[in-house]
């Protein structure tokens, strides 16, 4: 597995300086072999993933986002992602309930990830609905001995200001000014090509797994529509 994730890592990185189209052709060779060992990797995670999260029939593929680019409303037009997205769920990139990010990038820009990213201004306001109630249950998941040792605390973009409805002297008011509500581990070229790397994201997802249905519990008590 180290070897021929140390291959992925040289073509991305060799596709950071060289991403265009006809490049890519040359060395498409080099990118299948790049694009399979991610998938034995996410088969290995898959395999061993019964408990954290039932995937069902999720397959690696299932998982994979497209090493191209959207460049239809973008400035940059470079046309391929210079890393590899995989989203660990039932369906894959398509789920709808719990799941895990792994972004593969060189230079020691890998990381494993979950959360609320971009939530509806729906969703958003029910969960600080629920936090404002009672932040207890969130500030437990955040202090256990796994979550702070993995992410140490939650990120994502914050308010400067409180959040319309919500004084500046609520108990709960660093949560509250939260938009979004995220939580990553950051990973090494070195922690990537780790002969036991798939263990070790299926034991940081572990950690990640109360934080993920706390706010799916969340979205599941919202009103349809």
């Amino acid at each position: 597995m180290p070897q021929s994730l140390q291959a992925t890592l040289d073509f991305l990185t060799d596709l950071r300086f060289n991403n265009y189209r006809e490049w890519f052709e040359d060395n498409r060779k080099r990118y299948d072999q790049a694009r399979a060992a991610v998938e034995a990797l996410v088969a290995e995670i898959i395999g061993g993933f019964g408990g954290v999260e039932d995937l069902g029939k999720t397959t690696p593929r299932d998982c994979l986002f497209r090493i191209h680019r959207d460049v239809r409303f973008s400035k940059d037009k470079t046309p391929y992602k210079t890393a590899m997205g995989i989203v660990i769920g039932n369906g894959g990139r398509k789920s709808t309930g719990r799941s895990y990010y792994l972004h593969i990038e060189p230079a020691h820009s890998s990381f494993i990830a979950a959360g609320v990213y971009d939530p509806t201004p729906e969703q958003l306001k029910a969960i600080r609905a629920a936090i404002a109630e009672d932040a207890a249950p969130l500030r437990k998941i955040i202090a256990e001995r796994d979550f702070a040792g993995y992410f140490g605390g939650l990120e994502g973009e914050r308010l400067k200001t409180p959040p319309k409805g919500y004084s500046a002297d609520h108990a709960a008011i660093d949560l509250l000014k939260h938009k979004q509500f995220l939580a990553s581990h950051a990973l090494t070229d070195e922690d990537v090509l780790r002969e036991d790397f798939a263990a070790h994201f299926i034991a940081v997802c572990a950690a990640l797994k109360p934080l993920e249905s706390y706010f799916q519990d969340i979205f599941r008590r919202m009103p349809p529509g």
